[in-house]
């Protein structure tokens, strides 16, 4: 088998590379572990950046999105039993846009599968070879038969315990990481949603999330310990203790139904430098993991690709490198504010073992400022709503 670019995981990030290939004119094959069943189920984020519609846009594959997303022009922050909007339109003249991860996710199967273009699930044995050269390679099983695939360059899409990262030499790269002592206890719930807008909810018993993807679903956070016994929580109380974090002096009604999915997501921070060894390219969480709290990790996937879509395009069309070795570059430069803005958007809002009560009172101390500066919450709202994405010069 022979490609120009192979991309190994069918995530938001691969999927979207090989779109954007495909509108240069680029061949690719996908590679994934799972079946498309699994890929179209995963429920991840659902809050995308302006300049992430954009880019999906830009790829024709936001038809679905423009019917069926929910636009927010404010978040809401919740602590000490005191409510306040944040005016994202009037601050910064940008809203965002709720839209599941997974539904972005088939929207991109479909379009490639429209075009024909190789998308093979539930391969095997997955392994890179030869990206150091200008002859890399990716072996795997599809359908029980041993595959070769020659390539002029890899993209390792394939999230943080994927293979194309291990698979670089020692020292290829470095790696940063923070591991939050707690966890997010999320689900996934057939009910309309209790707010119009997203409420981040800082209390005493720890942090809590009220988010939406649609007009009859919600997805709502509860702050726990990363060890969490999910058979210790059942649907009532969890509805219990929502109701008890999310509450307001103003008067607050949470609305509940059927649990639909149930899960625990650790929590951390990671970045590798460089984004790049040879002739492989890493993107998406295969490079960088941010905590949720932001809402920032699908959008960064999209940045990476759009960059490292435009630079293979430039390589293809002029025959010059420079814009793919400027890569890891220009995308870790985003991703390092954005992983400020996260660890910080966190480190305000939740409830950490080691806090006395000092800690806490700086902590409402500082959402007390966020809340009631101009100018403060013009920058939440400017890191909220997506930083100006950054192009190598053409």
């Amino acid at each position: 088998m022979r490609t120009q670019v192979a991309i190994v995981g069918a995530g938001p990030a691969g999927l979207l590379l090989g779109r954007l290939l495909r509108l240069s004119g680029i061949d690719s094959i996908v590679l994934e572990l799972h079946s498309r069943e699994y890929i179209e189920n995963r429920v991840r984020a659902g809050v995308l950046e302006h300049q992430t519609v954009d880019i999906l846009e830009e790829a024709q594959v936001a038809d679905r999105l423009k019917r069926e997303a929910l636009q927010h022009h404010g978040v809401v922050l919740r602590f000490n039993g005191h409510t306040h909007r944040i005016d994202l339109q009037a601050l910064t003249g940008r809203g965002v846009t709720v839209y599941g991860q997974q539904e972005v996710v088939k929207d991109l199967v479909a379009a490639r599968l429209a075009s024909a273009d190789p998308l093979l699930f539930e391969v095997s044995d997955v392994a890179i070879h030869g990206f150091e050269s200008d002859s890399p390679e990716v072996r795997f099983h599809s359908e029980g038969e041993a595959q070769r695939l020659r390539c002029d360059f890899i993209a390792g899409c394939d999230g943080f315990h994927g293979i194309c990262r291990p698979s670089a030499p020692a020292g290829a790269f470095t790696t940063f990481e923070r591991v939050y002592p707690f966890a997010w206890l999320g689900i996934l719930a057939e009910a309309p949603p209790s707010s119009e807008e997203i409420i981040y909810a800082s209390h005493d018993r720890g942090f809590a999330l009220l988010s939406m993807r649609s007009p009859t679903v919600s997805r709502l956070y509860l702050q726990c310990a990363p060890d969490e016994d999910l058979a210790r929580w059942p649907d009532n109380r969890i509805w219990q203790e929502l109701a008890t974090r999310l509450a307001s002096d103003e008067g607050f009604d949470l609305i509940a139904g059927p649990v639909l999915q149930k899960n625990v997501a650790p929590m951390r921070s990671f970045v590798t430098e460089p984004m790049q060894c040879g002739r492989l390219f890493l993107a998406g969480d295969a490079a960088h993991i941010v905590p949720p709290t932001g809402a920032k990790g699908m959008n960064l996937a999209v940045s990476d690709v759009y960059v490292l879509a435009r630079a293979l395009a430039h390589r293809y069309r002029t025959g010059r490198s420079d814009q793919l070795e400027a890569y890891s570059a220009i995308c870790l430069r985003r991703i390092w504010k954005v992983q400020r803005f996260s660890w910080w958007m966190t480190s305000m809002l939740h409830k950490f073992d080691d806090h006395n009560p000092f800690d806490r009172r700086r902590q409402l101390a500082e959402l007390d400022y966020f809340t009631s500066s101009r100018a403060a919450e013009l920058t939440l709202a400017e890191n909220y709503v997506g930083l100006p994405l950054e192009l190598p010069a053409s």
